[in-house]
C-alpha cells in the first residue's frame, strides 16, 4: 500500500515560502539554508505529484507566485500545522511538561471592558497558564482563527453570520449609545436622541476595520444623514479620551461607560444593538487550558446578570 511521507517540517517550509514569496527569506525565517529549504519543497511537490511554486516568477522585485495546486494546498497546510501545534500543547499539558497556553483574540472595546475582568480572574485561578492577547477587529480575528493563530476569540456577530467552520457561542446582546463629555451640556434632557441627530454633531470616528465604525456609518445611511468627523481613524482608548475632552461624540458599547465618570451616555433611537460571541474552530478539540479559559469566561458572563454590573439594556444570552 502506498503511504504518503510528507512531513510537518516540509509543510512549515512551504507555508513560510508562501508568506514571504522568496526562497532566501523563507530559509532565513525557518533557520535553514536556502538549498535545504528548496530540496524539501521539491520533495513535497514530488510527494503530492504537482508543482506548488511557479519557479518562473520571483525575479527582481516581483514576488514568487504559487501554482493553482499551491494555492489549494496552502490553507490545508496551515490547518495541519495548527493541529500539530495543538496536539503537542495538549500532550504536554497531560504529561506535565508545561501548564499550557491560551491565545485569545478580542475587539478593542471588549478588551477594555468584558475581557479585562475575565483575564484577571483567569490568571488569578491559573497563574501558570500563559495568556497571549490579540486585539483587532472581528474580521481579522476570524481570519486568524481559521489559520490556527488563535485558540478563541471574542467577536461581534455580523448580520450575515460568521464563518460556518467556526463554533459560535452568543454571550451578550449589548446596546450602543452615544458618548459625550460630561463637562459639556447634555445632548438631550430626555436622555435619548434620534440617530439622525448624529449628523448635527461632530463625531470622533474609529479607524477602518472597527465594527463600531461600520455600525455607525450604516445607521447614518439608513437615517438618511451624512456624518461629520471631528477626528477620524482612532483606536478605542484614544476615541474615548477625545470624547472625554469634548472633541466630539462617538457611538460606543454600553459596557465601556463603566468606570468612566467623565463620559455621559445618551440612548439612540431607534436603538442600535450588537451581539458579542465566543468563537473557536469547530474541528479542533480545545486543550485543557483553552477549556479552562472558556469555563471562566462563561461563568463571568453568567454572573453579570446577578451582580448588578450589567446595564438594563444589555442582555446576557448564555446562562
Amino acid at each position: 500500500m502506498y503511504a504518503m511521507t510528507m512531513t510537518l517540517l516540509q509543510l512549515a517550509y512551504f507555508v513560510a515560502l508562501a508568506d514571504v514569496r522568496n526562497f532566501t527569506r523563507a530559509a532565513d525565517r525557518c533557520g535553514v539554508s536556502q538549498p535545504t529549504l528548496s530540496r524539501q519543497i521539491r520533495a513535497l511537490e514530488e510527494e503530492l505529484g504537482a508543482a506548488l511554486v511557479d519557479r518562473g516568477t520571483g525575479s527582481g522585485r516581483s514576488p514568487l507566485m504559487l501554482t493553482p495546486s499551491g494555492e489549494a494546498v496552502l490553507p490545508l497546510a496551515r490547518r495541519m500545522l495548527a493541529d500539530g501545534d495543538g496536539a503537542r500543547t495538549a500532550v504536554a499539558e497531560i504529561v506535565g511538561l508545561r501548564s499550557g497556553r491560551v491565545r485569545v483574540g478580542a475587539t478593542p472595546s471588549l478588551c477594555i471592558g468584558l475581557l479585562a475582568d475575565v483575564l484577571r480572574a483567569f490568571h488569578a485561578g491559573h497563574p501558570t497558564i500563559r495568556l497571549v492577547l490579540a486585539e483587532n477587529g472581528s474580521q481579522p480575528l476570524v481570519h486568524d482563527l481559521s489559520r490556527g493563530l488563535l485558540d478563541v476569540a471574542l467577536v461581534i456577530v455580523p448580520p450575515t453570520g460568521l464563518d460556518p467552520t467556526l463554533s459560535i457561542t452568543p454571550l451578550l446582546r449589548e446596546r450602543l449609545s452615544m458618548a459625550s463629555a460630561r463637562s459639556a451640556p447634555a445632548p438631550s434632557h430626555r436622555g435619548s436622541i434620534p440617530i439622525a441627530e448624529l449628523a448635527r454633531r461632530e463625531l470622533v470616528m474609529f479607524r477602518e476595520g472597527y465594527d463600531l465604525r461600520e455600525v455607525t456609518l450604516r445607521a447614518c445611511r439608513e437615517a438618511g444623514v451624512a456624518p461629520r468627523f471631528a477626528v477620524e481613524g482612532g483606536e478605542m482608548d484614544s476615541v474615548l479620551r477625545l470624547v472625554e475632552n469634548d472633541t466630539g461624540v462617538a457611538v460606543v458599547p454600553d459596557l465601556v461607560f463603566a468606570g468612566r465618570p467623565r463620559l455621559r451616555r445618551t440612548v439612540l433611537t431607534p436603538p442600535l444593538y450588537r451581539t458579542v460571541a465566543l468563537a473557536h474552530r469547530s474541528e479542533v478539540a480545545p486543550t485543557h487550558a483553552v477549556s479552562a479559559f472558556r469555563d471562566t469566561l462563561l461563568a463571568f458572563v453568567r454572573g453579570l446578570s446577578t451582580t448588578g454590573d450589567v446595564a438594563a439594556d444589555i442582555t446576557v444570552l448564555h446562562r
